[in-house]
């Protein structure tokens, strides 16, 4: 077995060879075997962000964007298969005569990847196997997995270089959907229609290199990253080459820190304008890097959404060096800028006599969401070489189990193992508890954004949140006037908080509009609701869907 980070081999068949590209296999959100659990379900917001929120919780897949992406810059015959059970797996492998299987993966789903290579050795014997991801940061990988290449880092690059193409050749963006598979509230909504965002990905890693940071360690650290898209130019005609191809105006900006590099921001920019583009931005951002915009530019490039972290002030990352995180948080949301917040509990500073206040802290910024995840060395991180270094990492933790949602991996110096657990479920349900539920608070905050800034003299951004207006009066009237005859039951604080906003949108937005559509699905919601609440309390999960995505593929 080869472990590359850099050198690649090359296949004998090059551009010619069958490539099989498949995430690992699923079922996901149950206990079994091969290292699901059900406390890690596939849902990226009810996993991290949300999962206090019972009927509330938003429910949404996404793809694997990364096979994806592999895909659309092969030249070669090509297959991905996105969520497989292993029967299908084993269906695909035998039905097609492969040349490389890929697969991707991170560190929890090892036990996926080791029984994957194993059928592909008994199903595809003359294929060569290659393992990628975040999975292959795991040390002595080469010895768990029966692989014929493991690769680290980037892959584009890799894969052209390995199947004899050429590796510095322009990348070709392919459209992807942010998300499918939406329930809201007990309603799953058909086919493709919550895909309201296409994803965008400029680039990989993230030069403020957070020492937990997995995503920044696997492409080279501190300092490091890797631009697929160089200018906003051509992040601009990879967005608008999305909004042709899918029909959408709002864009998930899959960039570890997108609005660190202002340069590129502002031609971006200066293209929006160029085009009379009126586009929603959803974004990854340090507070830090905020700092560089005026709230107006930040409003004219369409930001809706950012993702921040937010960790304790008491933390020492240079991202939030000298920033009011409190006052940017409701400065942000006084703009219609919705905010999800990102907390660590269980820093090396934090105790059992101080976390609440740090939990309540946390809370206190009022984010629309509010992700909450344990400080985790995970393997490749330089937190991770540093416990290994102290001997303070827990040895029989299973892999499966590292993934922030259920308990340390190492030994903190004052809060023990389960007590990891216990103030994490805290911090979920003090979030939930004095926030409210999160449709809820993106719904306050889009309404702040609709008063400043629908007589706006720019027309782009008038249309945006004419938009957004349109969306309040209509569908999300009736999730809140269910919302608050739910919470009735459980929270009549948080219901009394729901009720102002419901009339404070019917005043804004329109009275009729908002009324009818009270009163014609509110109810319908209200039932959708307490009955996906029974459902949950039976321990009913959720799956996604296989996908089968076939390139360049002949058939007899």
């Amino acid at each position: 077995m080869s472990v590359f980070p850099s050198f690649t081999p090359s296949h004998p068949a090059g551009r010619h060879a069958r490539v099989l590209l498949s995430s690992v296999f699923g079922p996901y959100a149950q206990d079994d075997e091969f290292g699901s659990r059900k406390i890690n379900p596939m849902e990226l917001y009810h996993n991290q962000v949300t999962r206090a929120q019972g009927p509330f919780s938003l429910r949404i897949f996404h793809r694997s964007w990364g096979i994806m992406f592999l895909q659309s810059n092969l030249e070669n015959p090509s297959t991905v298969l996105d969520f497989p059970t292993r029967e299908r797996f084993i269906e695909e492998l035998k039905s097609n005569p492969y040349d490389v299987v890929g697969i991707s993966s991170i560190i929890v789903n090892v036990g996926k990847v080791r029984e994957m290579c194993r059928l592909v050795r008994e199903h595809a014997p003359k294929a060569r196997v290659l393992v990628g991801g975040h999975v292959a940061a795991i040390p002595d990988l080469d010895t768990m997995i029966d692989a014929d290449h493991i690769v680290k880092g980037e892959g584009v690059s890799w894969m052209r270089r390995f199947l004899d193409q050429d590796p510095s050749a322009r990348i070709v963006h392919p459209p992807i959907a942010s998300g499918f598979g939406h329930r809201i509230m007990g309603l799953k909504l058909p086919g493709d229609i919550g895909s309201t965002a296409a994803t965008i990905i400029p680039s990989v890693g993230c030069p403020l290199g957070c020492n937990f940071c997995t995503t920044s360690a696997f492409y080279g650290g501190k300092g490091k990253y890797i631009n697929f898209l160089e200018t906003g130019r051509e992040v601009f005609e990879a967005m608008e080459a999305a909004e042709k191809a899918m029909h959408l105006r709002a864009f998930f900006v899959m960039d570890e820190n997108f609005l660190l590099h202002r340069k590129r921001a502002m031609e971006l920019l200066d293209c929006m304008r160029e085009a009379n583009k009126s586009w929603e931005l959803y974004v990854f951002s340090s507070a830090n890097a905020l700092r560089q915009y005026t709230m107006e530019e930040l409003v004219e490039l369409g930001i809706s959404w950012v993702w921040m972290g937010l960790e304790s002030p008491r933390s020492g990352y240079a991202k939030l060096s000298g920033t009011d995180t409190l006052d940017l948080t409701r400065n942000l949301r006084a703009n219609g800028i919705r905010v999800l917040g990102s907390s660590i509990v269980g820093m090396e500073h934090q105790t059992p006599e101080n976390i609440a206040s740090e939990i309540e802290y946390a809370c206190g910024h009022e984010t629309d969401f509010h992700q909450f995840m344990l400080y985790t060395p995970l393997p490749g991180t330089p937190l991770y070489a540093e416990m290994k270094e102290q001997g303070r990492m827990l040895d029989d933790e299973e892999l499966a189990d590292v993934h922030g949602q259920f308990k340390f991996n190492w030994k903190h110096p004052f809060i023990s193992r389960d007590q990891s657990k216990t103030f994490l479920d805290s911090a979920f349900w003090r979030d939930f508890e004095r926030n409210g539920p999160s449709l809820y608070r993106i719904c306050r905050t889009t309404l702040e954004g609709i008063r400043r800034y629908r007589s706006h003299a720019e027309p782009r951004v008038r249309a945006r949140f004419e938009r957004e207006m349109k969306n309040l009066r209509t569908q999300y009237s009736a999730l809140l006037w269910a919302m608050e005859k739910h919470l009735r039951l459980s929270n009549d604080s948080v219901a009394d908080k729901v009720r102002e906003l419901r009339l404070e949108v019917r005043r804004e937005c329109g009275g009729m509009g908002s009324f009818t559509s009270s009163w014609l699905f509110g109810p319908m919601m209200l039932w959708l609701t307490r009955r996906e609440e029974r459902k949950l309390a039976k321990g009913v999960t959720y799956e996604p869907k296989t996908f089968v995505e076939r390139k360049n593929w002949a058939t007899d």
